[in-house]
């Protein structure tokens, strides 16, 4: 089950996958050569998480991230991130952190062929930097509840050029260079920015499928 778990999470956290495409639990499975049960076990799971929606004898649904779901996910984003960051006790030492993780995104924006999880994944682990940083053991956790949204979000944000890898690591560097040069004040603007713009970009992105329904044309039926 955790093979095929792993699989259709991580096209789904990709973009790999449609918003509002119907998977076929035999296609999944000819795929990764295995039986259906694992991979009907591992869709059970995503629709517990949120990701998928099950149909019987139709398949799964790739659930769309709907407006609403962008603007609340930015809104906690924000409550969160900028109370933390405010609450650095060491902007310098935070600066370094941070300085690798955008070093990691230029390094995987430059490859020939981007892999936007891979970059959703810094992404993600980056904003999170300065949320452990505060020391909330209760606030971390609850930002970590975000995890998948967030990385899911974001994937759609780099689709098809909506916004360049290289745009995200740079503002990413002037939170850095604001925060190493002691203007705490500074950071926050910058990441309020940062923030309201990622909102912008994710409601601007292409929704492949989503406003359309089930997808299931290009879908084999399970029956």
């Amino acid at each position: 089950m955790r093979r095929a778990y792993d699989h259709v999470k991580r096209r789904l956290l990709e973009g790999a996958y449609a918003e509002g495409q119907l998977l076929s639990e035999g296609a999944i499975a000819s795929e990764l050569g295995i039986s259906r049960t694992p991979v009907r076990e591992a869709c059970l799971q995503l629709e517990a998480e949120g990701l998928l929606r099950l149909y019987p004898k139709r398949g799964a649904l790739v659930v769309p991230i709907g407006p609403r779901e962008i603007r609340e996910l930015f809104d906690a984003r924000e409550l969160i991130e900028r109370h933390a960051l405010a609450q650095a006790p060491d902007p310098a030492a935070l600066a370094d952190d941070l300085d690798a993780l955008v070093a990691r995104q230029r390094e995987i924006a430059s490859a020939p062929t981007p892999d936007r999880l891979a970059f959703a994944e810094a992404d993600r682990e980056l904003h999170r930097t300065w949320v452990e940083a505060a020391g909330n053991a209760i606030l971390l956790s609850v930002y970590d509840g975000l995890r998948d949204r967030q990385q899911r979000v974001a994937a759609v944000m780099i689709a098809d050029g909506v916004t360049p890898m290289t745009a995200l690591a740079d503002e990413h560097a002037a939170i850095a260079r604001a925060l190493r040069d002691g203007d705490v004040a500074l950071a926050d603007r910058l990441l309020a920015d940062h923030l309201a713009l990622a909102r912008d970009r994710a409601g601007a992105a292409p929704r492949a499928g989503a406003a359309v329904g089930l997808r299931t044309a290009p879908v084999a039926s399970d029956d």
